[in-house]
């Protein structure tokens, strides 16, 4: 996901997504009138520089179009915090389909490759240490880890932390002025998040930046609104958990329950699905398939009351004891590990029901369309002209900013109703486009089907394509897609000498399957 570029940065770079700033939650729980804020930046004890370095970040992700090749890099360059010996912590949107990263010194007379210890990009966080074990006290030599403290209130003060070119740290005062639950890289993944009202100066360019507060790591900058003065900072408890499960040695990353919810506000819906007036509720929409929920029995059309012993309204919100209104998604994605047991009530068909749920890792990869493909390459394949790749969230967002309603409707309808092809398919094989060649003359039109079958067999992903045109080596091979029985004959002699042909052209390779 794209989101706004920091105004200290010039990073026009990639930016962004204005629902970032929008979702302040202000209005939910309001700071207090009488705190003041300086606005002007100040300078530092000069020994804070001690406890950062700048991440330099080489990215090139892979074509949508043409799966075999890469885009054309990019770089970004962050500042962050020393969080242990040796290990630097950032957002995962800064390693995500990085081909190399570095750490350099915020004096710049130092440099060392890193590599990433821990990820997660639904949380945009990750833990990086040098790649060379053997380099890390030398260039660590002289810093200071910061210490992560205490979560803050509304209302607090909090100063983000930025180091000029010349090396002088420079610090912009700001204020906590709200919290929620949103998503700051990936569309639909929400973490508690804070608000921090600031007007941040130029200086190097940085993609984040540490947030303190009395000298202490309190979060770390995702995102910076100019217009509004607005940076969305991913949040302290956020942080904490992370390194704790990243120190481990094995990451088990944050637990979700796998459901999607609406809410209930509507009288006739109340009365229809029996919901008592003095209680809230949450209409469960969808279970996806091997979660947590569809472990535990849930299912679609049962009404989430409440989780633990907090209650959740009709709109989906419950009563923090610290930050006020929050979503119920932060109970299970912010408070519980991997593993924990949450106790569910719910109802169905009117009747009470309560169940314990033991939450487990959502496997993106799993799904039927996998929301993020970082560090793995597509899988296509390309037979006499017809590409054929697997459906993912990330080619849908080629389509442009207005995918959601510019993609094509029957791959959408795949990416947001999946039970309807799970039980035919394990991922979404399409004909993604045709190259006009003597095999495929008159298919040139054709992009975006779904494929149903090949030489009669049943697709359920790239590997069975590959499979069913291996197992007729002569005569016709007939596609059938989904939309309207639809049918495509295509002759092996003849895809076959083209296939060689695209191989001389500078195809490097016409598939590619795990």
């Amino acid at each position: 996901m794209k989101r706004s570029a920091l105004l200290l940065l010039s990073l026009a770079l990639t930016a962004c997504d204005s629902k970032q700033v929008t979702a302040v939650a202000a209005a939910e729980s309001k700071p207090p009138a009488a705190v003041a804020v300086p606005t002007a930046p100040v300078e530092p004890a000069p020994e804070l520089k001690q406890s950062v370095v700048r991440i330099n970040s080489t990215q090139q992700g892979w074509s949508a179009g043409q799966p075999w090749d890469k885009n054309p890099p990019g770089r970004r360059r962050a500042l962050g915090p020393i969080v242990a010996k040796g290990q630097v912590l950032t957002t995962s949107e800064l390693v995500a389909d990085a081909t190399y990263l570095e750490f350099e010194s915020t004096d710049g007379t130092r440099l060392v490759p890193a590599k990433v210890v821990a990820v997660d990009y639904e949380a945009n966080l990750a833990l990086l240490a040098p790649e060379d074990e053997s380099k890390s006290e030398e260039f660590f030599k002289g810093t200071r880890p910061l210490h992560i403290g205490d979560a803050p209130r509304i209302g607090d003060s909090l100063d983000i932390l930025q180091v000029e070119e010349s090396g002088m740290p420079l610090i912009t005062p700001g204020m906590l002025q709200g919290v929620d639950i949103i998503s700051n890289f990936l569309e639909g993944q929400f973490f508690l998040t804070f608000q921090v009202k600031a007007s941040m100066q130029s200086a190097a360019s940085s993609f984040s930046l540490p947030v303190l507060r009395h000298g202490e790591l309190t979060g770390l900058l995702a995102s910076y609104n100019s217009k509004d003065q607005l940076s969305d900072v991913i949040s302290t408890s956020i942080l904490t958990r992370f390194l704790k499960s990243a120190g481990s040695g094995k990451y088990a990353g944050f637990p979700s329950l796998g459901i999607n919810t609406a809410r209930t506000e509507d009288p006739s819906f109340r009365k229809w699905l029996q919901i008592p007036d003095d209680q809230g509720g949450l209409y469960i929409t969808s279970v996806r398939k091997d979660s947590s929920a569809a472990t535990a029995g849930i299912k679609k059309g049962d009404v989430l009351l409440a989780v633990e012993d907090h209650k959740i309204d009709r709109r989906g919100y419950y009563e923090h004891p610290v930050y006020g209104s929050l979503f119920w998604s932060h109970l299970v994605r912010g408070e519980k590990n991997t593993g924990d047991v949450v106790k569910l009530s719910l109802l169905r068909e009117g009747k009470p029901l309560h169940l314990d749920v033991t939450l487990n890792l959502s496997d993106d990869t799993k799904r039927l369309v996998p929301a993020y493909t970082f560090g793995k390459a597509p899988q296509y394949l390309v037979k006499g002209g017809l590409i054929f790749q697997e459906l993912t969230k990330p080619l849908l967002e080629s389509f442009g900013e207005d995918w959601h309603s510019r993609a094509p409707l029957n791959l959408l309808d795949a990416y947001e109703n999946p039970e309807k092809y799970e039980n035919k398919a394990d991922h979404i094989v399409f004909l993604s486009g045709v190259i006009a060649t003597p095999a495929t003359i008159g298919y040139e039109p054709l992009r975006n089907l779904i494929v149903r079958k090949v030489n009669g067999k049943d697709i359920r992903d790239m590997k069975s394509l590959v499979e069913a045109f291996k197992g007729n080596k002569g005569g016709l091979h007939s596609i059938e897609f989904d939309e309207e029985n639809f049918t495509v004959y295509l002759d092996e002699a003849a895809s076959t000498a083209v296939d060689e042909q695209l191989v001389q052209r500078g195809i490097p390779q016409l598939s590619r399957v795990e």
